[in-house]
């Protein structure tokens, strides 16, 4: 199925009513159940009522994107940090309440749609419940962690027909239409690879070895770990993205962190869906800090006639045509073609021919109109009921892409994966690592999945 095509088959459809029968007799068994709600029709008169699921820095962003909107009204705001979910109940006071579970937020009447920018293991739990709960969804990337955990979020939201947003903002802006537009014009002839990487340098003492210690008061260390694997809390851990970034059960290191928003763009330009085998090599090889993610990775993933790469790094930011010669963090994406090289970032371009190959003018394409902003656009698409352009029909390529190159990590060699059924070929052990392992009481919820 083409990532962007939402006109779905009889046996799509049939498949996700028997998802919905199944959800609906499974109840949560990490928290209170509640019913799936009948989704409220909004008029042109109607605000909005938004809630938010983890109010940390990005959430706060994405929650502040919406607020600013004149029909929209904050009304719940959810987080097992006190110290981080005081701020915005003062800030909203008038319009919204304060839930410490997750679960509260998606059982209460008041809410439409919700923004989930918890951390990242979480991701795929707090989605499937906004979805079963009626509620419409903006979810933060990593949209998951793991292949099995993608499909699931995916089907969520397509058995319950929810609007959903992937949370990569780049996928919004003005420059990355244009090399979309760059791309599928052909200017650089048929395209044999592409290449992506995301650099820094932390140096071999990275984030630094502080101790763990005691919770601070206020903060619901059970539940922020919920279904991943228990440990004692360390205070570099909750501090930001970048530092959760480096712990692999919460974050599945910096790949999910960063390669969203980088293969995004070949991802859309040349509508790749999810690779047919991916191969990933690495380690841990300098770090000698308190995470345990690798900080190197390079990763291979087979298309139908294309190779994508991806390369990580955490221990050198050497960037090619990016920048070199001090430490920093530098990203590109290089698309080689028969005719030339495009290379781009997130604002810039520049083309390579191969001799003469590019004299000519790009021929025109039809232009991709433009965002009105990406928190905006799934706005507008909660009003409208059509998807928006990073919904998780899309994402969902992307995010298989990530969650098996972790995999094929894990083992050490490679994964071979089935697009049409969507599932890892001839490899058990593999398709053992694409599911995660959730902590009791919370479990996967594969009711989601056709298979089990």
């Amino acid at each position: 199925m083409n990532p962007s095509d939402t006109n779905w088959s009889r046996r799509d459809f049939l498949g996700a009513a028997a998802m919905v029968a199944a959800a609906g007799c499974a109840a949560p068994a990490h928290g209170p159940a509640f019913a799936s709600a009948p989704r409220r029709r909004t008029s042109a008169n109607d605000k909005l009522r938004i809630g938010i699921i983890g109010c940390g820095s990005m959430g706060v962003a994405n929650l502040d994107a919406c607020a600013s909107q004149p029909d929209v009204v904050v009304t719940a705001l959810c987080d097992v940090w006190q110290a981080r979910l005081d701020p915005l109940l003062e800030r909203f006071k008038t319009t919204a309440r304060a839930y410490r579970s997750h679960e509260d937020l998606c059982a209460a009447a008041d809410v439409d749609a919700v923004i989930v920018a918890s951390p990242p293991h979480w991701h795929a739990l707090h989605a499937i419940d906004v979805c079963r709960s009626g509620k419409d969804l903006y979810l933060q990337k990593p949209m998951t962690l793991y292949p099995d955990e993608a499909l699931a979020v995916r089907n969520a939201v397509r058995a319950h027909d929810t609007i959903c947003q992937i949370g990569t903002q780049i996928h919004a802006t003005e420059h990355y239409r244009r090399m979309v537009e760059l791309v599928r014009s052909g200017y650089l002839g048929r395209i044999g690879v592409v290449r992506a990487f995301n650099v820094m340098n932390q140096g071999p003492e990275g984030l630094g070895h502080v101790p763990d210690s005691a919770p601070p008061q206020g903060l619901d260390w059970e539940r922020w770990v919920g279904p991943a694997r228990a440990r004692a809390f360390n205070e570099v851990i909750v501090r930001d993205a970048y530092h959760h970034g480096s712990f692999w059960d919460f974050s599945g290191g910096w790949t999910p962190g960063m390669a969203p928003h980088l293969i995004d763009l070949p991802h859309w330009a040349l509508e790749l869906g999810a690779p047919l085998s991916t191969n990933c090599s690495g380690g841990r090889y300098v770090l000698t800090d308190l995470g345990d993610v690798p900080d190197v990775q390079e990763i291979t993933w087979q298309h139908p006639n294309l190779t994508v790469t991806w390369s990580m790094s955490m221990v050198n930011s050497f960037g090619f045509d990016f920048g070199r010669g001090t430490r920093d963090r530098r990203i590109g994406i290089y698309f080689h073609g028969v005719n030339g090289t495009l290379r781009t970032n997130y604002s810039s371009h520049e083309l390579f021919a191969e001799g003469d190959l590019l004299a000519a003018a790009p021929p025109p394409v039809e232009p991709i109109p433009p965002s009105p902003g990406h928190e905006r656009e799934w706005l507008d698409c909660v009003r409208s009921r059509k998807q928006p352009s990073c919904n998780a029909d899309y994402h969902c390529g992307i995010d298989l892409a990530i969650g098996l190159a972790n995999v094929s990590y894990r083992l050490g060699r490679a994964v071979r994966f089935d697009p049409q059924s969507e599932r890892i070929v001839g490899d058990r052990e593999a398709a053992r690592l694409a599911r995660p392992d959730y902590r009791a009481p919370w479990r996967f919820p594969s009711e989601y999945l056709a298979s089990t």
